[in-house]
């Protein structure tokens, strides 16, 4: 039997209110704890429905470290980007990081350069902004982020999720549920692809970890962009973003992808690496450490 206890400890509300509870029926609350935080009965249903081997699925979703992420997934709904601090990321102690990246990694940045025609100044400023030269790749489980996001579209999976954000942290309930409605959508997408890129690379998706969004690897990149954009850079048979070579390569064909070419003007690099990450602050953080680099040469 689930404890009352328990429960008010991981919705955060204060244990004084135990009498209270006591005698308001949570059948929901009980319920979503007891069934989603170790399984996802419904998502795994759906998931078969739409193709997936059905064993498969359930080999996933019966180990013990899949379950219901409320800590990654609630951030997501607090995330706000005046908080990044990008220009740090233009302080010496980078730079000098950056081109010792960039001579550790040169065949790589030179190959995929000429391959791909994305400058290994920008790539490399990326790689430096996601992940610190792949030194901060992410802790949230993926596959939990992924599951948890997907469920969304389950009211009483919003509501558990809704009471684990702090109250000063709450959008209002209704932007609350029309964002979580449409992530979930996004997130079920995205869940999709990770399943698949697991499977076609045999590794198991409860031991890849990420963003608190799911992003993967030292590119950070979604599931569905390793499926259609990921590279073997280093030519051993595997799409790995946690190697150096397969994120370089990666992240220039993502670019090239999206319209980069030889000698590309600002204005129009400006909008191809804005399709990376939607953001001006981060966009020219990253045309900023390019230029520092090609400066230093």
């Amino acid at each position: 039997m689930f404890k009352i206890k328990n429960l008010l400890k991981y919705l955060r509300i204060p244990c004084i209110c135990v009498s209270v509870f006591i005698f308001v029926p949570m059948p929901v609350y009980a319920k979503t704890i007891k069934d989603n935080i170790k399984n996802f009965d419904s998502l795994e249903k759906r998931l078969v429905d739409d193709g997936f081997d059905k064993k498969n699925i359930a080999g996933i979703y019966s180990n013990k470290g899949v379950r219901f992420d409320l800590k990654s997934v609630s951030l997501f709904f607090m995330h706000n980007e005046a908080n990044l601090n990008y220009n740090a990321f233009s302080a010496k102690k980078y730079m000098k990081r950056a081109e010792k990246y960039k001579q550790q990694h040169i065949h790589a940045l030179s190959g995929a350069e000429k391959k791909f025609g994305v400058d290994k100044n920008i790539i490399t400023s990326i790689i430096l902004v996601e992940t610190k030269f792949g030194t901060n790749t992410g802790k949230s489980s993926v596959i939990n982020t992924l599951s948890t996001m997907a469920s969304l579209s389950d009211k009483e999976a919003r509501d558990l999720l809704w009471m684990s954000i702090p109250a000063d942290r709450r959008l209002t309930r209704e932007k609350f549920k029309k964002k979580s409605i449409k992530k979930s959508g996004w997130a079920y997408g995205e869940l999709k692809a990770f399943i698949k890129y697991t499977s076609r690379e045999k590794i198991r998706p409860d031991k890849i970890f990420g963003s608190y969004a799911g992003a993967v690897g030292i590119a950070q990149f979604m599931p569905s962009n390793i499926i259609s954009l990921g590279v073997d850079g280093n030519n051993d048979g595997k799409v790995d973003l946690f190697n150096h070579a397969d994120a370089i390569f990666s992240i220039a064909n993502y670019l090239h992808h999206h319209g980069w070419y030889p000698d590309i003007n600002e204005k129009n690099a400006f909008k191809v690496i804005y399709r990376y990450n939607h953001s001006n602050y981060y966009v020219n953080t990253i045309l900023k450490i390019a230029n520092s680099l090609k400066e230093e040469k």
